[in-house]
């Protein structure tokens, strides 16, 4: 028997999950075209076990609790005329339903999954997710896809996506069961029937964990999605879009407007009699049982985050290609990212920090703060033999630390191979060193951009000026304090950032003599400064400039960014 019971669930067994009460209801579901594990729904059976009984044992266990004494049993069904069935007629017709626990899924021609059984019974409300879906032969043909898929994983989310049709089937079923108790002074709330995609989980996730020998794990970042269609009722819920026209609102990236949340809403709101007119209760059984269109297998984003130095001054921070002619053949973006994108085996990245420096400006002091988002990594799990390689490649001797023992987590494992890798990038290059690399989350990277300007930043620059200068022409800057700018959007950014006029703040300036047509100047300003512009005065659209200042023509020869004060990501201890 799949999955495994509790005490109290293993008693149940013992009996069948429904009472006498249920007995009628259940005969009109089974009579008009439902399966078992829908009739359990409907009788709101909350607990796991009876749902994971095979079909055709199901099917047999309900048919004992149907018979009756009597010879015969009367049934009235709404849109169906009164009928007396036979004990004899019924065990046929049980009989027959019996197959559904028989049919086999097969890929048909268009690659979807459907049904081989041409007799196959359909259910009239789930449209065969609880009779061909949920058995071994499907469970087996969706973990070979994943298996496939060069995921790994230590454990998995299972998601179903249903089509939206199927919430109009449950609709008209549960209208009949309604009407049905309410003949027996009996009352059934839309909220008491187990919900269909809670019973395919009871069935399901012992299957799959089984199967591919993993937990199945509600915060798992890897998902396994599977997602059905049911062409032959896909104009089912139509209906619906004249009725209530308020609920269907064309949608960015949605092929249709009837989506399954558009058409529970209108469900919501249409009135009984209304959707009585429009549709039958009980619903039609269906020719076919649902087909598979896709199955899925994501990774949740990884987010790896630290702070880097740039030595070099011609370097760019991200690809440098005009008219689709790269200038340059690297990047600080691809220095680092290109080591993270090949060992976690993601799809693709996007890289971020806080602010940019020019092609010919270093970063130096504690770095600049960045961020990458891998998307959809196929491996996040690394073994202690993999660390024994990086660390070979980095040479730095960490293997006898005791964090590398047996009885280590995972997550340990992960950050020590991050300081591995670490080493890795800064040994690739003498361009860009890289410090406290480690995981963080997506929110976390949002303390990097909060604030941005109201950070400061500290630089210092080389300047040049056109007429001879001594130390006491240059003093004078040193003694200013929190001068405010004004920047129109310089020159030479035109052409990707709007036009602009933006204040500015020089906190604090330092001037250090070098010869008669050139000083040192470390400035600590307002981040989003500037600095060029404020030396050069870029035509007069920064006011006050340096030029300005001394009345004299100015530019800027050298400039390093000493430090960036965004206290994040937190430094690691070496």
């Amino acid at each position: 028997m799949p999955g495994s019971f509790s005490l109290g669930e293993v008693i149940i067994l013992n009996m069948f999950p429904l009472s006498e009460e249920n007995k009628y209801v259940a005969q009109v579901l089974l009579n008009t075209g439902t399966c078992p594990r829908c009739i359990l729904r409907f009788c709101g059976v909350d607990f796991h076990a009876p749902y994971r009984l095979p079909y055709k044992e199901l099917l047999h266990d309900l048919q004992k609790f149907l018979e009756t004494e009597k010879d015969e049993l009367i049934l009235e069904v709404p849109n169906l005329p009164p009928k007396k069935i036979r004990l004899q007629e019924l065990e046929d017709g049980i009989d027959n339903l019996s197959q559904n626990g028989e049919g086999r899924s097969s890929e048909t021609e268009d690659g979807s999954i459907g049904s081989k059984n041409s007799n196959f019974t359909v259910c009239n409300v789930c449209l065969g997710i609880l009779q061909e879906f949920c058995e071994k032969e499907f469970i087996k043909k969706v973990c070979q896809k994943v298996e496939t898929s060069g995921f790994e994983f230590t454990n998995l989310v299972f998601s179903v996506s249903f089509p939206p049709q199927l919430s109009v089937s449950e609709h008209a079923a549960w209208l009949l069961v309604k009407q049905e108790m309410g003949k027996q002074s009996l009352s059934l709330g839309r909220s008491d029937v187990v919900q269909l995609k809670e019973a395919y989980k009871w069935i399901t996730h012992p299957l799959f964990s089984e199967e591919l020998g993993v937990p199945i794990d509600g915060k798992s970042l890897f998902e396994v999605s599977v997602i059905f269609a049911h062409p032959e009722t896909v104009e089912d819920c139509h209906f619906l879009g004249a009725i209530c026209p308020d609920c269907f609102k064309p949608a960015k990236n949605k092929q249709s407007v009837f989506t399954r949340m558009a058409v529970m809403k209108a469900l919501n709101k249409i009135k009984e009699e209304d959707f009585r007119k429009q549709f039958p209760c009980p619903p039609n059984s269906p020719k076919a049982v649902c087909t598979v269109l896709e199955i899925e297998c994501a990774h949740g984003a990884v987010f790896v985050a630290g702070r880097y130095n740039k030595f070099s001054r011609n370097l760019p921070q991200t690809p440098w290609i005009i008219d689709g002619e790269r200038k340059l053949e690297s990047s600080v973006e691809e220095l680092i990212s290109d080591h993270l994108l090949t060992v976690f085996k993601a799809d693709s990245f996007n890289f971020s920090s806080s602010g940019r420096e020019d092609v010919d400006v270093r970063t130096l002091g504690n770095g600049r703060p960045f961020a990458v988002e891998l998307v959809n990594p196929h491996r996040v799990h690394f073994t202690s033999q993999e660390m024994k390689e990086l660390q070979q490649v980095s040479h730095f001797m960490l293997w006898k630390s005791s964090c590398l023992c047996h009885s280590v987590t995972e997550l340990q494992l992960l950050i020590v191979f991050l300081f591995l890798l670490l080493q890795k990038i800064n040994k690739s290059s003498d361009k860009i060193q890289v410090r406290d690399l480690q995981l963080v989350t997506r929110e976390a990277i949002g303390h990097m951009k909060e604030g941005e300007e109201e950070k400061t930043k500290t630089y210092s620059a080389l300047i040049w000026t056109n007429k001879a200068i001594q130390i006491e022409d240059i003093e004078f800057l040193n003694d200013i304090k929190d001068l405010k700018i004004d920047q129109k959007t310089p020159l030479r950014v035109l052409h990707r950032r709007p036009l602009a006029v933006r204040t500015r703040v020089i906190h604090a300036m330092e001037t250090h003599f070098v010869d008669e047509h050139h000083f040192r100047l470390c400035l600590k300003t307002q981040a989003g400064t500037y600095i060029k512009e404020f030396v050069h005065g870029d035509f007069g659209r920064t006011k006050p400039n340096i030029g300005s200042l001394m009345n004299v023509t100015a530019d800027i020869l050298e400039l390093d960014v000493e430090s960036v004060d965004v206290d994040w990501p937190p430094a690691l201890d070496e």
